[in-house]
């Protein structure tokens, strides 16, 4: 098995988070299952939403949805409380009155 330190010496990459960052770059576009399951686990261990999720995945929000279910998670969806509700919106208003 070729090592990364043999790449740099070889002079095709500067160096080896060079040689690194492209073979996961690759093995990101190559594997989706790989996208899917950091986003699963990024879903289960940070606050993030099913959209994000989505996102992370490369997969349609239902998608996601679907695969959060399938695997006895279940899905965050919208705020769970008044009080989170009126932060969302609050949010929302102040990022739309940045804009203007």
């Amino acid at each position: 098995m070729i090592t990364p330190k043999e790449l740099v010496h070889a002079g095709l990459y500067p160096d080896e988070q060079s040689v690194v960052q492209e073979a996961l770059r690759v093995l990101w576009q190559e594997r989706p299952q790989l996208r899917i399951e950091w986003a699963i686990y990024q879903y289960q261990t940070q606050p993030i939403s099913v959209a994000k999720a989505a996102s992370l995945a490369s997969v349609s929000f239902d998608r996601m949805k679907e695969l959060l279910i399938q695997r006895a998670i279940q899905p965050r969806l919208g705020p769970e409380s008044v009080d989170e509700a009126n932060q969302e919106l609050e949010i929302i208003e102040q990022t739309l009155a940045s804009h203007h």
